[in-house]
């Protein structure tokens, strides 16, 4: 059996290894989630310093080993070097990583979620931002687009009670749909209302006996309500391309990238989907503070 293998993978973490080497969490296409140790990349002039790099795309040559394999070749095809240069972008695509870190599986071939991945990355540097907000609409897109690909995307275009469209109603502005993290996303309010008259109205019912009552579910809990705009942005996102200003926003007052309506409702849209996230994640996302520190500034 061999004992070196060949690879093509994104580096998504790093940290120092003893006196001067470095650990690779890296994103392969081909055996998906590896960790492996770059010799001497932390030693001045190393070949592999710059190559062991974050977000750094390397075709690599790798020897087993007892414990933890090493690179004894690596090749770089491709660099995101826009990213550090910018502190919201950098943050951004650390965002993604963590969560492709958190999905990405180990020893299967994980090719359409590297694909995902370097899609995001690349529009995330190459987007001509001044601000970090405007980064958001970015950002969502990448996270929608990665829990898409594990199954477990927000239902944002049905009602997840009735499964009958939703939408958006831009005439009335006190118009506003349910979110809820436990059903997996939007809720028609006047369906949750309905429901619950019904559930109060049978559990009222003295012929209702004590076993049924208990099998009557739970009202399911709201986390936050949408607006139009927020519950039309979030319905963009699962789209192949983010076109917002161009092709669906219905009233002229929406049309500006800079309008402070929009900028609020990206907020807004990125709180909910983060929550969600690290919902289904089981644990924070630790880049997000990083965010925030962005948005504040």
């Amino acid at each position: 059996m061999s004992r070196t293998y060949k690879v093509t993978g994104i580096n998504l973490k790093g940290m120092p290894l003893g006196e001067a080497d470095r650990l690779l969490t890296i994103l392969t296409q081909e055996l998906g989630l590896i960790r492996v140790v770059a010799p001497g990349a932390r030693k001045q002039n190393s070949k592999l310093g710059g190559r062991s790099g974050l977000f750094v795309v390397n075709e690599l040559l790798i020897a087993k080993g007892r414990s933890l394999d090493k690179i004894t070749q690596a090749e770089t095809v491709e660099s995101y070097p826009g990213l550090s240069k910018d502190l919201g972008k950098l943050a951004a695509s650390q965002y993604l990583a963590e969560i492709v870190v958190s999905q990405a599986l180990s020893e299967q071939p994980q090719a359409e979620l590297y694909a995902v991945l370097n899609e995001h990355l690349r529009r995330i540097e190459q987007f001509p931002s001044k601000t970090s907000v405007s980064l958001l609409p970015y950002l969502c897109h990448g996270v929608f687009h990665l829990l898409a690909l594990a199954g477990i995307a927000p239902q944002v275009h049905a009602c997840c009670l009735t499964k009958d469209p939703l939408t958006p109603n831009f005439t009335d502005p006190n118009w506003r749909v349910g979110f809820s993290l436990d059903v997996g996303g939007t809720i028609s309010l006047l369906a949750l209302n309905s429901q619950s008259n019904s559930t109060n109205t049978t559990i009222s019912d003295r012929s209702v006996s004590d076993k049924t009552r208990n099998s009557i579910p739970a009202q399911p809990k709201l986390h936050s309500k949408l607006n139009a705009l927020e519950l039309t942005l979030f319905q963009q996102l699962a789209t192949p391309d983010l076109n917002y200003l161009e092709t669906f926003l219905p009233t002229q007052e929406f049309t500006s990238s800079h309008s402070p309506t929009v900028d609020t409702a990206w907020e807004s849209v990125e709180r909910i989907l983060r929550q969600y996230t690290q919902y289904h994640l089981g644990h924070p996302i630790r880049s997000a503070t990083l965010m925030d520190a962005c948005f504040s500034g």
